[in-house]
């Protein structure tokens, strides 16, 4: 992302089924039951990727029929959901793929947000082109081949430069840090959201041309057009930690839930279940691709996958 990875927005946002990673900042139309006392209801952020959409519908189904609650979902960009999550809008974010500064500010300092564990989901960022290309041009996987096919990843949005595709400008990305310090002749283009950015690779698929985009895992793209991971400067920690001299890969990052600092105290049973949700990146990419791909909606898609995985999800079910 996710700062990021990494959809809600253009076409997808009306269903919403965007993934990796942002959206509107629409913390002002929370649920007016968000953090209520004794409130059989609870209040989810969703995220504009479908990656954490699967996470919420899936979490909303069960808090709906197995244990009475209703859930309202408000869909926040992923920095404003911070801040949401502190002053209660929303009682809890299923999946950040890692904000240090507002854990800082609201895990350590404030104490207005706590740690809900591991969502169990390891996410990855990176730089991919199709394999039918790498297939072609095994080289261009190191980044220091790039500039040698800057000419063929060219477009008319790249201004004479190869293109690097990337999502929304929201989603965490180091690209045009990484494009000026490794001094490639390339041009970070925004296509907007995860849907516009599926959408252009998908047209580069069918039509077998070559591209260079941002990317991630997990992600139920993959298996519908199959990318090679370019690989950059290993990652070491620490190599990030100054935005203008990143210079190289994204970490691995195990995806994390928070919850609001009150919510997590006296949410009840809801609080329980969602400190217990921890799903495996399979089970994740399943309900993406059934929201994504298959056009179920998300609640359709949620009891598809309940029904069929029931000894893992009784697991999370507060005793």
């Amino acid at each position: 992302m996710r700062t990021r990875m990494t959809g809600a927005l253009t076409a997808a946002c009306s269903l919403l089924v965007l993934t990796g990673c942002g959206a509107a900042d629409m913390t002002k139309q929370a649920s007016p039951f968000a953090n209520a006392q004794g409130s059989k209801t609870v209040t989810l952020s969703v995220q504009s990727w479908v990656g954490a959409q699967a996470n919420v519908a899936v979490a909303q189904y069960l808090l709906e029929h197995e244990l009475g609650y209703r859930v309202d979902t408000v869909q926040v960009d992923e920095v404003p959901a911070w801040d949401a999550l502190s002053q209660g809008r929303v009682d809890a974010l299923l999946e950040d793929w890692g904000h240090p500064e507002q854990e800082q500010r609201y895990v350590k300092d404030k104490k207005t947000i706590a740690r809900g564990g591991e969502l169990g989901v390891t996410g990855h960022i990176g730089w991919f082109v199709p394999t039918y290309f790498a297939k072609r041009h095994p080289d261009v996987t190191n980044w220091k081949n790039l500039d040698k096919y800057a000419d063929e990843l060219r477009t008319p949005e790249s201004g004479g430069k190869g293109q690097l595709l990337d999502g929304s400008p929201s989603y965490v990305t180091n690209d045009k840090a990484l494009v000026k310090n490794l001094d490639l002749d390339y041009q970070v283009v925004f296509a907007g959201s995860e849907a516009a950015q599926i959408t252009q690779i998908r047209q580069f698929a069918k039509e077998r041309k070559p591209f260079l985009t941002y990317w991630y895992s997990p992600q139920w793209l993959f298996e519908k057009v199959p990318m090679t991971e370019v690989k950059l400067p290993p990652y070491k920690e620490g190599c990030d930690a100054d935005p203008e001299k990143v210079a190289c890969a994204y970490p691995h990052t195990p995806l994390q839930k928070y919850l609001n600092a009150d919510f997590a105290r006296s949410g009840g049973k809801a609080a329980a279940f969602l400190k217990n949700f921890k799903w495996t990146t399979e089970d994740q990419n399943e309900v993406s691709l059934m929201i994504a791909d298959q056009k179920l909606a998300p609640e359709e898609a949620a009891k598809k996958w309940v029904d069929d995985h029931e000894s893992t999800w009784k697991a999370w079910l507060p005793r």
